[in-house]
């Protein structure tokens, strides 16, 4: 039987592992999200503070006719500063829908000469790979892909997983970011165009996707076993710190920018574009073009009672791209991403054994805040991180990401 968007939060019960904060679950009446993420306040209306979240940032940061306008803006000092360059920007490709299309956009509309850049920590999806390559060669733009150490990557990936944190993804998080910034040095750019949009995309509670490098290097002190390259401006590897990034930012000048916070992006109209224009195809599910996400989404739904669909799904919702009942019916099924074929060889590939990873899911599930990190000194800088990421200095997630998601 199929509900309907007036029927009661209570036509949509919880599955079983969704953790509880305070014995009563509440599910947001306007999204999809839920008490699974810490921190999430709800108004008298029932509508939580995600939404609130997208509504401020739909109003600083708004599309149509005056978005083409900031953008216009934007776009106009990075091919004024790249004048006479090879390339006049950065762009991070991943293979994937969002960053394939800004590709496109970047070339096609906007006029810029990206180089694009990507990072492989040893999971890139064979499709995601080919996607790059035809895209590359369509639009005639150059491509510089930065592996990383296999020994580093594997080695930092079980430290999270050993951590006994949501937060397995900060590795490749800090990773890709690092690239870009990395090439933006070696380059001599100054700005780095990332595809992430708050619309289509949402922002994640932070206990779910904490990045930062003290963070990183917290655990991976205790858990790793594998030394680290040492950070050199062009080549960081997976080194990110609060001292890296005044160096970027404040010293070499280079600047974050997240265009798609000003284009009327419709998912499904873009992958029209891009499939007929670029031979692109689906990676299978959107974050699948690193086949690690497998074993993410499994750990997260097993052990900590997490579906990261909740704030993808919420942002299409909101959106309008999405509706309501047919996201809560998706998210009533385990994720097919979770194919035990594919978590089997994720397990494999990282030299673990299924004991172990009975051992790691089994183990008390913890929080960054339970590991040296950035966020007491971030917070005492945080009108500096407003002004940052209000000016583009850093994405503009940023501020948002640390200081109002819980």
């Amino acid at each position: 039987m199929r509900a309907s968007a007036a029927e009661p939060i209570e036509a949509f019960p919880p599955p079983p592992v969704t953790p509880l904060a305070d014995g009563a679950y509440r599910l947001c009446r306007r999204c999809i999200m839920d008490t699974s993420a810490e921190a999430i306040t709800f108004d008298a209306d029932g509508v939580c503070s995600f939404c609130k979240l997208h509504d401020a940032l739909d109003r600083l940061y708004p599309a149509g006719a005056e978005g083409e306008r900031h953008l216009r803006t934007h776009l106009e000092r990075i091919r004024r500063q790249g004048r006479g360059a090879r390339h006049d920007c950065i762009l991070g490709l991943s293979g994937g829908r969002d960053s394939t299309y800004m590709l496109y956009l970047a070339v096609k509309e906007w006029g810029l000469r990206p180089l694009a850049v990507h990072f492989n920590d040893g999971f890139d999806n064979p499709v995601a790979g080919e996607n790059i390559k035809n895209a590359v060669d369509r639009l005639g733009v150059p491509l510089r892909t930065i592996t990383s150490d296999w020994r580093e990557s594997k080695d930092i990936r079980i430290a999270f997983l050993r951590a006994s944190t949501p937060t397995l993804e900060t590795g490749t998080d800090l990773g890709i970011f690092a690239a870009l910034y990395g090439a933006a040095a070696r380059e001599g750019l100054k700005y780095v165009l990332t595809a992430h949009s708050f619309r289509t995309e949402g922002i994640a509670p932070l206990t779910w996707t904490y990045v930062d490098g003290r963070y990183l290097d917290a655990v991976h002190r205790r858990f790793g076993t594998v030394r680290r390259r040492r950070w050199r401006p062009g080549d960081p590897g997976f080194n990110l710190g609060l001292r890296h990034l005044a160096y970027y930012i404040l010293m070499r000048g280079i600047r974050a920018l997240t265009p798609m916070y000003h284009v009327d992006y419709v998912r499904k109209q873009a992958e029209s574009v891009i499939t007929h224009e670029l031979g692109w195809q689906n990676p299978g599910a959107h974050y699948f073009d690193d086949l690690y996400q497998s074993l993410l989404w499994h750990v997260h739904r097993v052990k900590f009672g997490i579906d990261k669909r909740r704030f993808n799904y919420s942002a299409l919702v909101r959106a309008g791209q999405l509706g309501r009942v047919e996201a809560l019916e998706r998210i009533r099924q385990v994720y097919f991403v979770e194919d035990p074929k594919f978590v089997g060889l994720c397990v494999k590939r990282l030299g673990l054994t299924p004991g172990e990873l009975e051992e790691i899911l089994a183990a008390p599930p913890l929080s960054f805040r339970d590991y040296p990190n950035d966020l007491r000194i971030l917070a005492l800088l945080e009108p500096l991180v407003w002004l940052a990421s209000r000016l583009q200095l850093v994405p503009l997630a940023t501020y948002d990401k640390f200081f109002r998601c819980g």
